[in-house]
């Protein structure tokens, strides 16, 4: 019994190879990598606002892409640090994020309110739409090279870690094409720039899960 013990243990684990630990700073490397390689898809097909370009920024185009950026970036983080599964470890920083983020919508659905039917047109439902694709085709840079990472790690809540890599990718892929798009109405970024998020945290929600279960 004692040799048959033996062998069925060295038979489990004579195949075994050792494994590179995850790393944090590789982890934020794949996701700046994300980043940059989406923003330069942006700058060689869409080119880069003429005021943009020139150095002179719209106020609200600055409130807007830094709020899309701390998003994603915490967003991002988050996803990194749950591919190594730790005790004790918090995932709910990147809520606050999200908090600021979501004053975009608020604002334009109070003005909108207040000013009635007149402010569905004023966010260019056709730009919007331009927008809400490119935007959500944009997200998929960000999100494979999350998605990469999750699989290589073992995160205990996929379909969270799947939620947070949609809205990542999302801010990532709305605050790169912000750059582009020639609308700075708080109309215009609080519905079709948010609904980029929302559209991309839908689908990592939905797909992530399914390519990283462990």
């Amino acid at each position: 019994m004692h040799s048959d013990t033996n062998s069925l243990i060295a038979g489990l684990v004579g195949d075994l190879r050792p494994v590179r630990p995850l790393k944090l700073s590789r982890g934020l490397t794949v996701a700046a990598a994300g980043a940059c390689a989406t923003l330069g898809v942006v700058a060689l097909l869409f080119g880069i606002r003429p005021d943009i370009a020139s150095g002179h920024f719209d106020p609200l185009f600055l409130l807007s892409t830094g709020l899309f950026l701390v998003l994603g970036v915490a967003a991002a983080v988050t996803v990194i640090v749950m591919s190594r599964p730790q005790v004790g470890t918090d995932h709910g920083g990147w809520t606050w994020a999200a908090a600021m983020a979501a004053l975009l919508p608020l604002t334009a659905l109070v003005m909108g309110l207040a000013e009635g039917s007149g402010a569905l047109a004023r966010s260019s439902p056709e730009q919007g739409l331009d927008c809400l694709m490119v935007g959500s085709a944009l997200a998929l840079i960000t999100g494979t090279a999350l998605t990469w990472w999750l699989r290589r790690g073992a995160p205990t809540s996929p379909e969270r870690a799947g939620l947070l890599t949609g809205i990542a990718a999302g801010s990532i892929g709305i605050f790169a094409f912000s750059f582009s798009c020639q609308f700075s109405d708080i109309y215009h970024i609080g519905l079709w720039h948010s609904l980029v998020v929302v559209a991309a945290a839908v689908v990592g929600r939905v797909v992530v899960p399914r390519l990283v279960r462990w």
